[in-house]
């Protein structure tokens, strides 16, 4: 999200991601437009989670098999939407099958520059289980979604406009806090991006919120987005120039792998990944991203938002357990997705409201520690198209 018109040459574009964990993960992201990269612990295991998904409400994203949860919370009933079924309706540029795909002539010369910035925020591929992912449907509670004394969506047209009514599970809660109420100023540790997600089965529609939080006299959140689950998004996604809840312009929940997911046996799209924002390109971005944050590299060969790393199909698996290698096989098969600044690599979804659970999948924080960006290779590679902040919505 960002300004507009003459402002944008003084402002930075603001990011979005996940700042710090409240799983023991540490920071999960960066808030590219002030320069607030989550450094947070780095180490740690995922949370254990208490709650239930809600009857039907499993947080999985796709695969062909399977059915939802049967659980009894507030997240969600009667969902279609579980490890047997799309979130999106396919063909999304995040489900493509880029396998047999070759790499990149700029591969070589990316990862190199990757390599010599540092690689992996915190020098290693480790994994934030901060953000959570509620589902509802036609009998969850609404709530009116205002902005914030200090303006909406920086005078943008990015987001959707407000007031905004959007189902909030009664068992939710805002990034990085146990309730729906959030610091959204960044002074509190693990709060500021502060997202809220949330699928509503009965509607196939994705709200995702940033910088939100319930208050004294209603809730209010610096930019609301709606995604439309039955539409299939082109590579510009809602248009270009356009960010979301990422700064890259991407739906989050599309891009977390849920525990539910991994117990079915599939994830079916790509992993959203970030970089400290010195380690990325600047003023520019390649499709599927739509939108860029606010890096600060200055090696021509920096990776800029949007780029696709797969893991190469050569790497070993024999380390990893069953879980691991659903993952790995994703990475081998989606690959990942540059989505934001920050110092934690990867963003999988918090387990609290899923049916399986990170533990008894055998994923941690450290899972894929052992992964280094020499392991990847760049694939997809498109032109890379300079940042304006100009957006303009696809139809």
């Amino acid at each position: 999200m960002g300004p507009r018109g003459v402002a944008c040459a003084a402002l930075a574009w603001i990011a979005i991601a996940a700042c710090n964990s409240n799983n023991g993960t540490g920071g999960g992201g960066g808030h590219a437009g002030g320069g607030h990269d989550g450094a947070g612990a780095t180490t740690g295991a995922a949370g254990a989670g208490t709650g239930t998904a809600g009857s039907g409400g499993n947080a999985g994203n796709a695969g062909n098999t399977g059915t939802a949860g049967s659980g009894t919370g507030a997240a969600g009933s009667s969902a279609t939407i579980g490890p047997g079924a799309a979130l999106f309706t396919p063909p999304e540029p995040w489900n493509k099958d880029v396998s047999a795909l070759a790499p990149s002539t700029r591969s070589g010369a990316i990862i190199a520059a990757l390599k010599a910035a540092g690689g992996w925020g915190g020098s290693r591929l480790q994994i934030d289980f901060s953000i959570p992912l509620f589902f509802a449907d036609a009998s969850t509670q609404r709530q009116t979604i205002t902005a914030p004394a200090g303006g909406y969506c920086y005078g943008g047209t990015d987001c959707d406009a407000v007031p905004l009514q959007m189902p909030l599970p009664s068992n939710g809660n805002t990034e990085g806090s146990s309730t729906y109420t959030c610091d959204t100023s960044y002074h509190t540790n693990g709060q500021g991006d502060c997202h809220v997600l949330v699928v509503e089965t009965s509607q196939r529609k994705l709200y995702e919120l940033y910088n939100s939080t319930k208050t004294a006299t209603g809730f209010t959140a610096l930019g609301a987005f709606v995604w439309d689950l039955t539409k299939a998004y082109p590579d510009n996604e809602r248009g270009d120039q356009c960010t979301s809840a990422d700064a890259g312009g991407f739906p989050i929940a599309a891009l977390l792998p849920t525990a539910d997911e991994v117990a079915a046996g599939h994830v079916d799209h790509a992993i959203r990944f970030i970089l400290p924002n010195e380690e990325m390109k600047p003023g520019v971005y390649v499709h599927p991203a739509s939108h860029a944050g606010s890096p600060a590299s200055t090696a021509a060969d920096a990776p800029p938002y949007g780029i696709r790393l797969r893991l190469k199909v050569g790497v070993d698996e024999t380390p990893f357990n069953a879980g691991e290698k659903v993952i790995l096989h994703a990475m081998k098969t989606y690959g990942m997705l540059l989505s934001d600044g920050g110092t934690i690599a990867l963003t999988f979804a918090d387990d609290r409201t899923t049916t399986a659970k990170w533990s008894a999948e055998g994923v941690d924080a450290l899972s894929f520690s052992t992964l280094t960006v020499d392991d990847f290779e760049v694939v997809d590679l498109g032109s890379e198209i300079a940042l304006t902040d100009n957006c303009v919505r696809n139809p």
